[in-house]
């Protein structure tokens, strides 16, 4: 027999968790006519239970202990919006334990230790849900577990970080230098002050894990995946790609090929033409292709108290239909690949992928030089699609643009290395990876 309410208790009064209690606040009466349950919030627990936080609370509900979430008999579901590893981990197994359903917006809990959560609560008979963990508002992951379940997946493109998603729009559109985007990033709250996570491109890992599990039925696999962030991107190689039909975003890229897995986030230029190249600032936006499907892009604010929000008050709901219909609570979240069912396939190691590419060679404007590194380039494999060589600085060092077609980065390190040893190269070749036409 089902219930006709829902009891939530919150750990966590942060940003997210702010929006989450509006939003259960305000549209109260909204949520219940659409449901048909109510949902109660009971407790929220913070260690910080003076800060005002723009709303008002009936007397006794916010508590400094989470430990009374966790044991109070009534909570039907339990929500970890705290961030980190410990004690977050620690909260939702509690939760579980004790056979309370748990949501959470934390990617990095999920990406590293998801596999033992969703195995205790598959055991626990227990959802977890997770649609805040990426892309903000974007209802990415139901779209993944549901929208496209009757799809295989040919590959996933994300723009999933909105602060390194800013500081590459404001390097292409003002053509300032990394160091002054990430200052005004910084400045106006979009960066943190170690934006490590971001701009080396972890956060976007983490979701990427998430993401490319759900496609492809892999156990969650965060270190296999390959991280590069925007440091190294100059505003000079954001005008060549645009000279070139391109624009520079950083790029969470999941596909199948070879027999294989790709999870891979790295800058990546793709043809200005394309939508999801249009994606400024700090949205976010995913394009998933399907074989049934064809191509679809879902936009929207990537982060933010409320857009957040919005996304774990969904997963309280799609739990609370479940637990007031009596039904299978196996369907309340725990998808079947992180537990009976996760196949154990190859992720492809970086160097086995192929991808087209942006060189940047720092060469002397002598001649001839063009002839020995394309010698060293055709010696690996790889063919010239076109270049790029504007300045002359007879005696200097001049930067030399190439854009190959598709080939193998194993093959692109060798001959990179082998080129930059060349007395005619005078730094380091700056390389970008290409997606998109002429693949």
């Amino acid at each position: 027999m089902g219930k006709d309410k829902i009891t939530v208790g919150i750990i966590g009064f942060g940003t997210v968790g702010t929006g989450t209690v509006k939003i259960l606040l305000e549209n109260k009466a909204i949520i219940s006519e659409r449901t048909g349950f109510d949902i109660v919030l009971k407790r929220i627990a913070d260690k910080d239970i003076h800060k005002d936080r723009g709303i008002v609370l009936p007397q006794g509900m916010l508590i400094p202990n989470a430990e009374e979430i966790l044991n109070d008999p009534e909570i039907d579901i339990v929500v970890e919006l705290i961030g980190g590893i410990h004690p977050a981990k620690e909260f939702i197994l509690g939760a579980i334990q004790r056979k309370k359903h748990a949501v959470t917006a934390n990617k990095a809990l999920l990406a590293t230790e998801g596999n033992e959560i969703f195995s205790e609560a598959d055991k626990a008979g227990v959802g977890v849900g997770f649609e805040a963990s990426v892309a903000g508002g974007i209802p990415i992951i139901k779209v993944l577990r549901e929208g496209l379940v009757a799809n295989n997946v040919v590959a996933i493109y994300g723009i999933i970080n909105g602060t390194s998603n800013y500081i590459l729009t404001k390097m292409t559109n003002e053509k300032v230098e990394f160091s002054e985007a990430l200052g005004e990033a910084q400045r106006l709250g979009y960066a943190e002050a170690d934006p490590t996570f971001d701009i080396e491109g972890i956060d976007s890992a983490h979701k990427l894990t998430i993401l490319s599990s759900l496609a492809y039925g892999i156990p969650l696999s965060f270190s296999e995946v390959y991280k590069e962030g925007i440091t190294k991107i100059t505003s000079q190689d954001i005008e060549f790609a645009s000279e070139l039909g391109y624009k520079v975003k950083l790029l969470a890229i999941t596909k199948a090929s070879d027999g294989g897995i790709e999870m891979r986030i790295h800058p990546t230029m793709i043809p200005s033409e394309y939508l999801i190249s249009k994606v400024d600032g700090v949205f976010n936006a995913v394009y998933v292709e399907g074989d049934a499907v064809g191509s679809t892009l879902y936009y929207g604010r990537g982060a933010g108290d409320m857009p957040t929000g919005s996304a774990v008050v969904a997963d309280i709901v799609d739990i609370g239909r479940i637990i007031t219909s009596g039904g299978s609570q196996r369907i309340a979240g725990i998808p079947g690949v992180w537990t009976k069912g996760a196949k154990k396939r190859k992720i492809k190691k970086m160097e086995d992928v192929e991808s087209m590419y942006y060189f940047r060679f720092s060469a002397l404007d002598k001649p001839g030089v063009l002839s020995k590194i394309s010698g060293i380039l055709g010696n690996y494999n790889i063919s010239i699609a076109s270049v790029i060589q504007k300045e002359r600085k007879i005696g200097g060092s001049v930067p030399l643009v190439v854009l190959t077609h598709r080939a193998k980065e194993k093959d692109v390190l060798s001959a990179l290395k082998e080129i930059d040893n060349l007395a005619v190269v005078s730094d380091k070749t700056l390389f970008i990876r290409v997606e998109g036409k002429g693949e």
